[in-house]
């Protein structure tokens, strides 16, 4: 039996007359990668904050490894945050701290009474998983826009989370570097046996890391399978003009 990491019920978010979800539902499995898209405003980011207690909905429930999130208390809150790494847009490095400095952060935070030698392994670790042991030692500012989204993943992975949460991994990156990324992701998933939420509005991203689609239309979840099931046959003219805008085929 394949165990559900998180379970979105009849989920409803409006800000004032505004309808962003309607009555959503939604399972992600262990082990897999689950792409959601959909376009800018059509509620992705709002879905990702409700299931992490940034937002609370106005109606239905979203179970996040069997706890429903809007009924925590802060202590376990936090303590279920720890278990969901957030790779950002942006990365969210800081400019002011080497990437050693950078990957320490979040153990220094959230991890008590761990010595040197142990913090220095698991830095070298996560480096070494993403390839980039050679910048320890470099500043953010040194680094190239992969480089840098890369370090983001490694921080996100220092404290071993069961679910990542990647908001559009391949956002303002050549090609190439957009490849080699999404490889990363499908090796995270394999190596560190993650199950993952990939919001993008990159289809090659889609196409290439993601197990299922789901694609978020009005507040809806249209279209939900794998990709040739969601794009090669959709009758949805707004499905099939986001697939004839910018899917690039390999």
């Amino acid at each position: 039996m394949i165990d559900t990491v998180i379970e979105i019920k009849n989920l409803s978010k409006s800000f004032g007359d505004m309808d962003v979800l309607k009555n959503v539902n939604l399972d992600l499995y262990s082990g897999e990668n689950l792409v959601v898209l959909g376009k800018s405003g059509s509620g992705k980011s709002v879905l990702i904050k409700i299931m992490v207690g940034l937002l609370t909905q106005d109606s239905g429930s979203a179970i996040v490894l069997g706890q429903e999130v809007s009924q925590l208390k802060p202590k376990s809150l936090n303590e279920l945050r720890l278990k969901i790494g957030f790779s950002f847009q942006a990365s969210a490095l800081y400019d002011s701290m080497t990437v050693r400095e950078n990957l320490e952060f979040p153990l220094v935070r959230n991890v008590k009474n761990l010595g040197k030698v142990d913090k220095d392994k698991l830095v070298e670790e996560v480096l070494e998983g993403v390839g980039l042991i050679q910048t320890i030692n470099q500043m953010p500012s040194e680094l190239s826009g992969g480089q840098r989204k890369r370090i983001g993943i490694a921080r996100t992975l220092i404290l071993k989370p069961a679910i990542m949460l990647y908001d559009e991994p391949t956002a303002g990156l050549d090609p190439i570097t957009c490849m080699d990324i999404n490889n990363l992701i499908n090796q995270v998933n394999d190596e560190y046996k993650t199950t993952s939420i990939i919001i993008t509005h990159d289809l090659t991203c889609a196409k290439v890391t993601g197990d299922r689609m789901a694609v978020l239309l009005d507040g809806h979840f249209g279209n939900t399978g794998k990709f040739e099931e969601v794009f090669e046959h959709a009758v949805d003219g707004r499905v099939k003009s986001f697939y004839d805008y910018n899917f690039i085929e390999q």
